[in-house]
């Protein structure tokens, strides 16, 4: 075992909901750390997000002292030690130190126990399996500090069998590189994850999307979608071709206007080329309706471009609305001859920040009081109206709204 000195600067482990949780956690003959991914972020110096506790406590004594605390305990996993502990509306997994018995899949019969050397052996990555106590000082079991240097993730152990235990391993081995670790893959985990890659198959389709969407938003996302191309993993996973040159010219132009980074849109640029791949991802992935409707509203993007002029534009954002529009024109910048500091392209998927499409001005009432009967002839009067008035750039004053009114009602 590698202890490392105490954690510099860790307000967050030191002050707050977390102080609080491991003093009462962490006496009494019991021990409590701060477990994996707040332990390797701030050892990497990045931000500290959700904060999960490893104690040798059994789950019941674990919610007889936070409830004794005060705080809310909702057995969320308990036959596996779980506890959720809601400390100021906070949540915290505080998990007992167990071992696997048994693995099948994604399950595990598992016993609880005292031994946090046996407790980090059962986890994923090296980089994961590190503890750090209330006062900040460091453990590793697996050699996750060295890795946390050399920016390398590795299994523990075996990789082969760390991925039998749970073939979404093999995702979570190129999220963690493309967020943690740079250079090329570990090799042992990377041959592990080529062999044992048809057993992607039997992971539900969410369980892959949710590893799926937070790759696509890493840092080096693209770099990682080479390897996993090359290596016929990213094909399985998407059940098609993967554009990924057009996903990493995406990357670039959301940088150059100064976007966060979309899952959604970036999924688009790997997966989307026609209407049917958006389909085709809505299903194997399970996309929410929203989602899905922003895969399917980039059809089309072969038609866009600056050179159009702003009446396209301006209809094209009309039609869409922001989103969906910054969408379409990001990809078709992607997949266009343009560098990611053209300006006309930059000043076309920035046109939402300009321009605001108003609402059509023209009503039912503009017909009826012209003599068109409610029903079909309504219905067509008012949709050959909008046309000519987006076709004339949507204009507001009131003799120009009049006059498409007249000429929607005599052309009909």
């Amino acid at each position: 075992m590698t202890a490392r000195p105490p954690l510099a600067g860790a307000a967050w482990l030191k002050q707050g909901a977390v102080a609080r949780l491991l003093t009462v956690l962490d006496r009494d003959g019991e021990e409590a750390r701060v477990v994996g991914g707040a332990v390797r972020n701030a050892l990497l110096r990045l931000p500290v997000g959700e904060v999960d506790v490893a104690t040798t406590a059994l789950p019941q004594e674990v919610i007889r002292r936070v409830t004794a605390a005060g705080w809310k305990a909702v057995p969320t996993g308990i036959a596996h030690g779980t506890v959720t502990v809601v400390i100021d509306s906070q949540p915290f997994e505080v998990t007992t130190l167990r071992e696997d018995v048994e693995t099948f899949g994604r399950k595990a019969r598992v016993k609880f126990g005292r031994d946090w050397a046996a407790d980090a052996q059962r986890r994923d990555f090296t980089i994961n399996a590190l503890s750090a106590s209330a006062a900040g000082e460091v453990f590793d079991y697996v050699g996750g500090l060295d890795d946390i240097a050399a920016r390398r993730v590795r299994f523990i152990g075996d990789p082969a069998a760390r991925i039998a235990e749970d073939y979404l391993r093999i995702l979570r081995f190129f999220r963690f590189h493309a967020h943690f670790a740079s250079g090329a893959p570990d090799e042992a985990g990377l041959a592990a994850c080529i062999r044992a890659r048809a057993g992607l198959d039997q992971l539900s389709r969410e369980r892959v999307r949710m590893e799926l969407v937070k790759l696509l938003i890493a840092p080096r996302a693209a770099a990682t979608l080479w390897v996993m191309a090359g290596a016929g993993i990213l094909g399985t996973v998407l059940g098609g071709v993967a554009y990924v040159a057009t996903f990493e010219k995406l990357v670039e132009r959301e940088a150059a206007l100064g976007l966060e980074p979309d899952p959604v849109r970036r999924l688009g640029a790997l997966g989307v080329a026609v209407r049917e791949d958006a389909a085709r991802l809505a299903e194997r992935l399970r996309l929410s309706n929203a989602e899905t409707e922003r895969l399917l509203a980039l059809d089309g993007w072969w038609r866009v471009a600056p050179a159009a002029g702003e009446q396209p534009a301006h209809a094209l954002l009309y039609q869409l609305g922001p989103q969906s529009f910054v969408d379409r024109v990001l990809l078709a910048w992607a997949h266009a001859s343009a560098d990611a500091a053209d300006a006309d392209w930059h000043a076309l998927a920035t046109l939402p920040r300009r321009w605001t499409a108003p609402n059509f001005p023209l009503k039912a009432a503009h017909f009826t009081r012209r003599g068109v009967a409610k029903g079909p002839a309504l219905g067509a009067a008012l949709r050959a109206a909008e046309a000519a008035w987006i076709a004339a750039d949507f204009p507001l004053g009131r003799d120009a709204v009049e006059a498409i009114a007249a000429r929607a009602v005599n052309n009909n």
